[in-house]
């Protein structure tokens, strides 16, 4: 990683850390409910600035690869973009190709984390159902659930994407696994969640660590004499860091079925997770209602395990990267639909 490419990535990091400290200390000081009005504003806003750095991407997305020659071009290419290698032109004009696939394959991966997110939302709201976290405390959990997750990530990514350079037969593992638990998830049944006291993370906090027995405000630490508690709060934000990691699972190997460019699988992650928080307050009412986007969710990682065995062959039959887009946008597009037009039947 060259010096232009390091500071690139520790400036987007610094611009979503100051955006989500103004979120949460500026604009949402005290701990107080979230209304829908809030949370699509912050939804749009997240969705503004996830586009925003689709166009940054599109036209200057070189710089993050130190691209500045047609031999640097090329090898990048060979790195992240094997299908270009067929493509012929000048270098303005395989640059503009680069650019225009690395922004599609970004969009790609963006869509694939935000419809993935979606059973996670679901974890998330019985962890905190589950705890007794009040309403108002939620925006405070969730930030640093996110923050936290956006750590964990960056490491997971990278350390996947060396992994996959130096053992490229891995995706076939990920492509199995993708198919593996989408069928998976399509044939299990929706059964009442466990009780998650008896977790082996809680019992591990509880066994290591004294536990103050009620919550205080939004505290994740209280001192009495001379000792030192954790808050339930701070289990609260440890559950759900816990959950990240497994759906990370499915949502970060099915990104790189797009694309191998650990800047493309860590951005496209991090901007859908930082807006996975206000979506959660957009949608934790109604999700429910859309009864096929749990089908959905199967279909895209059954297809994205797919393409992960089968991409050698879908670039020799022209299968490029705005194709995948396109399936995947129609099928969060269906499943959508197709809860609208044919919704769960109430009991009685």
């Amino acid at each position: 990683m060259g010096i232009s490419e390091l500071l690139l990535l520790l400036g987007f990091l610094v611009l979503i850390g100051l955006i989500l400290f103004i979120d949460l200390f500026l604009v949402g000081k005290q701990a107080h409910l979230v209304s829908t009005k809030e949370a699509l504003a912050w939804s749009v806003i997240w969705f503004l600035i996830a586009m925003g750095f689709y166009l940054f991407l599109r036209y200057y997305g070189h710089l993050l690869h130190g691209i500045d020659s047609p031999e640097r071009l090329k090898h990048v290419i060979s790195e992240y973009a094997p299908n270009l290698l067929r493509k012929s032109g000048d270098y303005a004009t395989l640059l503009d190709l680069y650019r225009q696939n690395m922004s599609i394959n970004y969009m790609t991966g963006y869509f694939i984390e935000e419809t993935l997110s979606v059973d996670n939302l679901f974890v998330i709201l019985l962890i905190l159902q589950s705890f007794g976290v009040q309403h108002k405390n939620y925006k405070t959990v969730l930030f640093w659930g996110i923050l936290g997750a956006i750590v964990l990530r960056f490491i997971f990514i990278f350390a996947g994407a060396a992994l996959i350079h130096q053992f490229h037969w891995i995706l076939y593992i990920f492509g199995a696994f993708l198919i593996f638990q989408g069928i998976k998830i399509l044939f299990e049944k929706n059964e009442e969640a466990a009780d998650v006291q008896d977790h082996p993370v809680v019992k591990y906090l509880r066994n290591h660590f004294s536990i103050y027995p009620r919550y205080v405000k939004d505290h994740f630490f209280v001192h009495k004499g001379a000792k030192r508690f954790i808050t339930p709060l701070l289990i609260v934000v440890v559950m759900i860091e816990f959950s990240d990691l497994v759906f990370a699972m499915d949502s970060i190997p099915a990104v790189f079925a797009v694309t191998s460019d650990p800047y493309v699988v860590f951005f496209s992650n991090i901007f859908a997770i930082i807006g996975l928080r206000s979506l959660f307050f957009l949608l934790a009412n109604i999700i429910t209602k859309f009864r096929f986007l749990k089908a959905g969710v199967s279909l895209l990682l059954v297809f994205v395990g797919v393409k992960l065995l089968a991409g050698e062959f879908l670039t020799k039959i022209g299968f490029e990267s705005q194709h995948s887009l396109f399936v995947i946008l129609g099928i969060l597009s269906l499943s959508v639909l197709l809860s609208v037009l044919f919704p769960k039947k109430e009991n009685g």
